[in-house]
């Protein structure tokens, strides 16, 4: 199952290898689902059985313009640093023993197409795959992990590295939330519909230009292994996002460091969940 968010409404969508189409899940489930997006996960398990027995429509032609996030309302934003040790290593750390959790705030969440305001010169790139939360998850197995994971969707953790890692220590998670600075999308997809949900190959592409590619078999803290460490500590939400980490490639591992840039495009792409595309803008210096 492919759940998105059409103008506003929950929905169906088809494989991204084919022309984009939607079924309204509000229409096509009697009413019993949606249309608000963020309903969808408190109902997962019953979304899921209907939709396995469910006859569709083939459903209506979509424009990429008209896709919104298809976690519009998270209740918490989890993400997790250092989670490859080629990212760790370009970063001048070894891969960490337990997870390191930040957080990106609600607010910056954002659809799959769009631009973005730049807040500074220093905001760099960061593919990342998204899990999202089905299931609330308390003090979870991990063997148990993927059984709470409504499913996973594609994900950029856009940071202004001045502001992250300004102050001594630094903080990371205003530095990450920025308006915009979560782009997710384009569909949150069920792990039954990848050959190996723990295998995907992820990266973007900066002007056409590839800058990131990695396969998520690399993460050093697996999905499964993030729920149990986070559920340990509280509560797992359905809806919530877990931002897993980004391999290697990022503009601040480079020598000189590069950044985005005004008037450029980021292609980011997970294999099987689909791609965003995020254009910058120049900041509004009227403000």
């Amino acid at each position: 199952m492919r759940l998105g968010n059409v103008a506003g409404r929950a929905a169906l969508l088809g494989d991204p290898a084919e022309a984009p189409v939607s079924v309204d899940l509000h229409d096509a489930s009697g009413g019993r689902f949606g249309p608000e997006v963020q309903s969808c996960y408190e109902n997962w398990d019953a979304l899921r059985a209907w939709h396995a027995g469910a006859e569709l429509s083939p459903g209506r032609p979509i424009s990429p313009d008209e896709l919104g996030p298809p976690v519009p309302a998270p209740r918490q934003v989890f993400a997790v640093g250092l989670n490859y040790r080629d990212h760790a290593t370009e970063s001048g750390f070894t891969a960490p023993d337990t997870p390191l959790v930040f957080t990106k705030f609600p607010s910056c969440v954002t659809g799959p197409v769009g631009a973005v305001e730049l807040p500074s010169d220093t905001v760099d790139w960061e593919v990342e795959l998204v899990a999202v939360v089905g299931r609330r998850a308390h003090r979870v197995a991990e063997r148990d992990g993927w059984q709470h994971v409504a499913g996973l969707t594609a994900g950029q953790d856009l940071s202004d590295r001045g502001v992250q890692l300004a102050g001594d220590p630094p903080q990371f998670s205003l530095g990450k939330s920025f308006p915009g600075f979560a782009p997710i999308g384009p569909a949150v997809v069920t792990a039954d519909e990848f050959a190996d949900p723990d295998d995907l190959t992820l990266g973007c592409d900066l002007g056409g230009d590839p800058v990131q590619r990695g396969r998520t078999r690399d993460l050093v803290f697996g999905i499964p292994a993030l729920i149990a460490a986070l559920s340990r500590i509280l509560p797992l939400l359905p809806g919530d996002l877990l931002f897993t980490g980004t391999p290697a490639g990022v503009g601040m591992g480079r020598t000189p460091p590069r950044y985005l840039r005004p008037g450029e495009t980021l292609r980011t792409f997970v294999d099987g969940v689909g791609e965003l595309r995020q254009t910058f803008t120049a900041p509004d210096t009227r403000r």
